[in-house]
């Protein structure tokens, strides 16, 4: 059985201002670094045969930081990226409430089927392995949606730096 340990990336500096970061790079702030880095410690003494990461830049940060007690190298996949939130990308997150999405946003079908993809990558690239993955909060729980066939509005939000496990 493969152990998937699914994580969201630390604060940035976009999650602290409320702004719709979407696929755009991101930077952790010094909170997000700190979060990381209580992560790392925190999983320190615990076994990991592989880090996964989004192939965005506040993932991979994330992910570095908790590799290096592993001293294992951070694989990247776009998978992992968060949702593509098009035309509401760089806005104020409470501005958007009541707005006509734009047509540019990635679909729900296309976030959910890009989820299934990522478990498949898993399962496959790592049998029987422990795995911890870090992602976005929409990803995730398109992640977990898929993983408890439920609907993403059942799955509680992730926190930043917070870590799930799903057995595969």
């Amino acid at each position: 059985m493969t152990t998937l340990y699914l994580a969201r990336h630390g604060e940035t500096v976009d999650n602290a201002r409320q702004i719709m970061q979407g696929q755009t790079q991101g930077e952790l702030n010094e909170n997000g670094v700190l979060q990381a880095e209580a992560v790392s410690r925190e999983w320190a003494s615990r076994p990991l045969d592989a880090i996964v990461a989004s192939d965005l830049k506040r993932s991979i940060d994330t992910a570095r930081i908790i590799a290096r007690p592993h001293q294992l190298q951070v694989i990247t996949t776009p998978l992992l990226r968060e949702r593509d939130w098009g035309g509401f990308t760089g806005r104020f997150i409470p501005d958007l409430k009541g707005e006509v999405w734009p047509d540019d946003i990635e679909t729900l079908e296309n976030l959910l089927s890009r989820a299934g993809d990522f478990l498949a990558y898993i399962r496959t690239e790592f049998p029987g392995k422990k795995v911890l993955a870090v992602g976005h909060g929409i990803i995730n729980k398109a992640i977990q949606a898929v993983y408890y066939n439920k609907q993403m509005s059942e799955i509680p939000r992730m926190t930043n730096a917070e870590v799930r496990t799903l057995e595969l």
